[in-house]
């Protein structure tokens, strides 16, 4: 579904690399979580699978198509993937609908509306279209955030702490609840955490970077 082969990256300021030979690959409908410490390379590798960053070496495919490397580079909003942010990234000034509209550029009014409405029962939050950010709880707009990101349909979806906003009490739920819906979609999903038990209990396969050099773990 997803391959990476010996990525290599470093910013501009850095006096290192911050990923170094990053290797792996993830089947379609995986859930693969990145642990490791602060600073290790985590966020900044979903930010060269996404496109927001391009690596200094390397290559990566997603279903045999190449999306960087051999001298190719296709862009963010060309690569078929969702992003979900730790802040959940939702406009305030629009509504639950607007902000999920916000994605499907180049589709119709009529399908828009029908794709919101998919999403929404999708998330259990039918009925919350004329619904603001600020009327919603934590685990709801994340919801929305979530609803947002499958809108159109990406091969894959890239979660960035997405617990990490929430309360210890809401957490396992509000987990469970997004896993859930992953899992009833089948989408393929790398999760950025910090959270050793986000890892145990909901991914399939872990891999730890550290110091820019990831290596797979055993769950």
């Amino acid at each position: 579904m997803i391959r990476l082969n010996k990525i290599t990256f470093q910013y501009d300021n850095a006096s290192s690399e911050t990923l170094k030979n990053v290797t792996l690959q993830l089947k379609k409908g995986q859930v693969l979580a990145v642990v490791g410490p602060s600073g290790g390379g985590k966020s900044t590798l979903l930010r060269v699978i996404s496109g927001l960053e391009k690596p200094k070496s390397g290559d990566i495919y997603l279903d045999d198509k190449l999306l960087c490397g051999k001298g190719a580079f296709i862009p963010p909003e060309k690569r078929g993937i969702g992003m979900l942010f730790q802040d959940y990234a939702l406009f305030p000034h629009m509504t639950v609908s607007k902000n999920i509209e916000y994605g499907l550029i180049g589709v119709s009014v009529a399908n828009r509306k029908q794709r919101v409405k998919e999403v929404l029962a999708l998330v259990n939050l039918s009925g919350y279209e004329k619904r603001y950010p600020h009327e919603l709880s934590g685990g709801q707009q994340q919801r929305i955030a979530l609803a947002r990101a499958i809108a159109p349909t990406p091969n894959i979806l890239l979660l960035d702490e997405p617990f990490s906003n929430l309360d210890t009490h809401l957490l396992q739920n509000v987990r469970d609840e997004l896993f859930g819906i992953i899992r009833e979609i089948g989408i393929t999903t790398i999760m950025v955490t910090h959270n050793p038990e986000d890892a145990e209990t909901q991914a399939d396969r872990v891999v730890e970077i550290v110091d820019g050099i990831a290596s797979e773990k055993d769950i």
